[in-house]
């Protein structure tokens, strides 16, 4: 097991206590994210817009604050990218799409209100895949330009990545932010369902939507997707992220239970060696791990996690209906790829849409169940580094069920393969997300 060069990134978290002791400013900070994108987004690609003039005068506020030891929360003076299919009210959100394009929001969606609200500083726009579930952007991977970022925020997952920002706005339906930062060597988290409110972000499927973060280090995912948690709202119906706004302390798992997915049968040796020396090292510290290979119980729970695809696909197809049909309707051009969508879509009828819902259900209280017999799960983010090729922006199998149950999950940076990143994802329990987040920490520090 090699470890990913980590150090292109750029932690806030670790920038902050000088900008409490006047070592450093959030403008100073800003302008070495700026150098970075002066110097590599000609090739990276990772941003739409860029919002500098408003950025910088955001960090000379916050630098204000913090000179005055009065700075509004966690992440004042925290430059954050935002994927493309966010309500910006000073930038465009065009979603990648000749639909949305020249479109100008009147008001922030909630997340980024809720950013601004806490002095984070709006950076830009970043490169999202169309309407995040159709063909791609033009965004190349830091590590290798001729690899695919990921998608479908490949925007935000390759600006954190290449050092242009500390955190990143991404969105997931299926394996959207865990996948794009296993390829970029980023953290990410995943709340569960409903914990942020989605008001502002374009919808593609209402029951299987989520906004993650991608950051620079598991402590700013954490202030970061709190914050927006605690200020911008849960969804109508749900709680919000539980806990403090300050990372949980590192908590040693007892047990952990390894998921193989659909994903291990396409991953290649290298990988497979990689994630399975981590293992021992989990193992070498006494931590139990059960494997499908030899419980069956959790073999059973691998295996039902492999026929999510089918009820996965109707759902989203069916819920896709609106705005994606109406777009159709009015004459818009939409790709092949979201129209195939909606062609099968015609086909689900609310008998099958029902169906694929108790199928869900049925899996989450499964999952659910298995509370009691570990502390969490774990699997790779991905089915190995970033392919070549940008068409194509990776398999989902590792990512798709626990968006389907929605529950939480956090992507840790801890394996590279040839030189490329390759993280581990590390699942937990529904409305469980500090829960995780310290049995993450922990693994993370070790």
């Amino acid at each position: 097991m090699s470890q990913t060069n980590i150090n292109r990134l750029r932690p806030f978290a670790a920038a902050r206590p000088a900008f409490l002791d006047g070592g450093d400013t959030p403008r100073a900070f800003l302008e070495r994210c700026l150098e970075v994108i002066a110097a590599r987004d000609g090739e990276v690609k990772a941003f739409v817009t860029l919002n500098t003039d408003q950025a910088r005068t955001a960090a000379d506020e916050s630098a204000k604050r913090y000179a005055g030891n009065r700075p509004l929360s966690l992440v004042d003076g925290c430059p954050v990218a935002v994927k493309d299919i966010i309500d910006t009210a000073d930038m465009a959100t065009q979603m990648n799409s000749k639909v949305r394009e020249g479109h100008r929001p009147k008001a922030d969606a909630s997340c980024v209100h809720a950013l601004r609200r806490g002095g984070a500083i709006i950076l830009g726009k970043t490169v999202t895949t169309e309407f995040a579930c159709g063909v791609s952007g033009p965004t190349t991977n830091p590590y290798d330009a001729a690899r695919t970022p990921g998608g479908s925020s490949s925007g935000s997952a390759a600006s954190v990545g290449a050092g242009m920002a500390p955190i990143g706005l991404g969105t997931q339906t299926a394996g959207s932010v865990i996948r794009p930062a296993s390829y970029n060597g980023t953290y990410a988290i995943k709340p569960s369902f409903g914990a942020i409110n989605l008001g502002g972000v374009h919808p593609v499927c209402g029951t299987r939507d989520h906004l993650g973060v991608l950051g620079a280090s598991l402590e700013d995912i954490w202030r970061a997707a709190h914050y927006i948690s605690a200020i911008g709202g849960s969804a109508p119906g749900y709680a919000g992220i539980p806990g403090g706004a300050e990372l949980p302390p590192a908590r040693k798992p007892r047990r952990l239970a390894l998921l193989r997915l659909g994903g291990w049968r396409e991953t290649d040796e290298k990988s497979r060696a990689a994630f399975g020396e981590l293992m021992g090292s989990l193992r070498a510290e006494g931590i139990e791990l059960l494997e499908p290979e030899r419980d069956t119980d959790l073999a059973a729970l691998d295996a039902a996690a492999l026929d999510v695809e089918a009820p996965a696909r109707d759902i989203m197809c069916y819920e896709m209906r609106w705005p994606f049909q109406a777009y159709r309707d009015a004459g818009h051009e939409l790709s092949k790829t979201i129209t195939g969508y909606l062609d099968h879509a015609a086909e689900v009828t609310p008998a099958m849409y029902a169906d694929a819902l108790t199928r869900r259900d049925g899996l989450r209280a499964r999952f659910a169940a298995y509370a009691g017999k570990t502390d969490a799960f774990v699997t790779l983010s991905s089915s190995g580094p970033a392919p070549l090729g940008h068409a194509f922006t990776g398999s989902r199998a590792f990512q798709t069920a626990w968006s389907v149950i929605g529950f939480p999950t956090i992507s840790l940076p801890l394996l590279a393969v040839d030189g490329l990143p390759l993280g581990v994802q590390v699942m937990g329990f529904d409305g469980a997300d500090d829960s995780l987040a310290a049995a993450a920490r922990w693994i993370d520090e070790l």
